[in-house]
């Protein structure tokens, strides 16, 4: 009884301030298997993946391609290739429909259905108790391994940048998007390839023991991986209560070890270093086969769509298709957004296909998607009570509104994590995260002409 005490009084010791409870709405795709959908005839591979410089193609139009070739790459340091998913030919390298709305450069390859696989995939070949950082690294570059819970950022550069300078490591497992349920599905149906990719990340980074974080509205998911654990020490499951934006990286990182990581700055800071679960299982995919990141995991849900599916999609396969696989658009669906209601994106043109950072499509109807049509601010204190970074986006929005980008600077919005929260309890509903998104962008470019003035001089 006293430890049940003990293990309670942690639990709320660690809870961070603000953050919503929404509706979850995971039941209908959190108890269905993965359903694999072949790849199409043509599939498109935007050069812009993941957070970081964009990549320059690397094959020509006509050039026949196999699985897992690096199609697409760049030399800058934060940056990750990009494979092709099938074999076949490259038909045109041409603009393109992206998930952000725009019109990438795209590599088009027709698919010859043999699924050729390239030389270039290789097993690692180290045993996992020799293997070393410098091992590890070009290997996580390799296979194009980003962040897999949907920020993007190449994992070999949050790798190196860590090294040396944590002492606690972190998997990601909480999945606290409203409707998505790829990393659930993932944590049943393949626990054992995610403490693969944890003892990788553990033995490189030299430590006694990795911890993988999970809300406690995935029990199941909890129990699958403790009973792979069994009566290993180096690697344990912490529960943690639900609330969203719980699989942020600052906000898991107080959840788990109530640690704060400073303005502005990263994890490390904080001697911590967070991964998200897919991202670990895609390590011990590259260690075991050196396959690369040609296929993830897509949860298609929403009542927009008939048959709501976890799928597991090639890159590059348009949004439609994959949509169709489960039964298509119902009659009344009214908007698609690649993501969670609260982070992820409109889309316009389903055409779109899945890149690195596709963690679901969620088709919403029009009973669903809620008047968006804003009122004035009635200065309720709703969102500063839900923000879980502990901002006034009260004022934030008063100032950004006005166009001050000094004064909304001063007031925080470099921190704005962009969750929602501040939306989702907004009773004049104003669209306060796209205010955000759009005064840092002015803010980043204001910097970048600043430098370059200090860079000439």
């Amino acid at each position: 009884m006293r430890g049940q005490m003990k293990e309670v009084s942690q639990a709320m010791a660690f809870r961070f301030r603000g953050g919503i409870h929404p509706a979850y709405n995971k039941e209908r795709t959190a108890g269905k298997a993965v359903e694999v959908l072949s790849a199409p005839k043509l599939l498109y591979f935007p050069v812009s993946q993941h957070i970081g410089a964009p990549c320059r193609e690397k094959v020509k139009v006509g050039e026949r391609v196999l699985l897992g070739q690096i199609i697409a790459d760049s030399d800058a340091q934060v940056s990750s290739p990009i494979h092709s998913s099938v074999s076949g030919t490259v038909r045109a390298i041409e603009p393109h429909a992206h998930p952000s709305g725009a019109r990438v450069t795209t590599i088009v390859v027709e698919n010859d259905f043999e699924d050729e696989v390239s030389p270039e995939v290789q097993p690692c070949g180290i045993p996992v108790d020799a293997l070393t950082m410098n091992d590890l690294l070009p290997m996580v570059r390799r296979a194009g391994i980003v962040g897999m819970g949907g920020a993007g950022f190449p994992a070999q550069i949050k790798i190196a940048s860590a090294y040396q300078k944590i002492d606690t490591l972190l998997l990601n497992g909480a999945e606290c998007e409203p409707y998505l349920t790829s990393d659930h599905r993932l944590m049943l149906e393949a626990p054992e390839t995610i403490l693969f990719g944890a003892t990788i990340l553990r033995k490189c980074f030299g430590m006694k023991k990795i911890t993988i974080c999970v809300e406690d509205n995935k029990h199941d998911a909890v129990e699958a991986l403790r009973a792979a654990i069994g009566a290993r020490t180096d690697i344990e499951v912490l529960e943690l209560p639900t609330k969203y934006p719980q699989g942020s990286e600052k906000h898991i990182i107080k959840a788990a070890t109530g640690r704060e990581v400073p303005s502005g700055k990263l994890p490390v800071e904080a001697k911590c270093a967070v991964f998200n679960v897919d991202s670990a299982a895609s390590i011990a995919r590259a260690y075991k086969s050196g396959r690369p990141v040609f296929q993830r995991l897509v949860t298609v849900t929403g009542s927009g769509v008939c048959q709501p599916k976890n799928v597991l999609v090639r890159m590059g396969t348009p949004f439609s298709e994959v949509i169709d696989f489960c039964g298509g658009l119902t009659d009344n669906a009214r908007k698609v957004i690649m993501g969670g209601p609260m982070m992820g994106a409109a889309q316009y043109d389903l055409s779109a296909p899945v890149i690195k950072t596709t963690s679901g499509l969620l088709c919403l109807t029009e009973a669903e998607d809620r008047d968006a049509s804003p009122t004035a601010c009635i200065r309720c204190g709703r969102c500063i009570k839900a923000c879980p970074m502990q901002l006034e986006p009260v004022y934030l929005n008063h100032y950004s509104e006005a166009g001050d980008l000094a004064e909304t600077e001063r007031w925080g919005v470099m921190d704005c994590i962009e969750c929602g929260s501040c939306a989702y309890v907004c009773p004049a509903r104003l669209p306060l995260v796209a205010r955000f998104r759009v005064a840092k962008l002015r803010i980043n470019e204001n910097r970048r002409r600043e430098q370059a003035k200090e860079e000439k001089k």
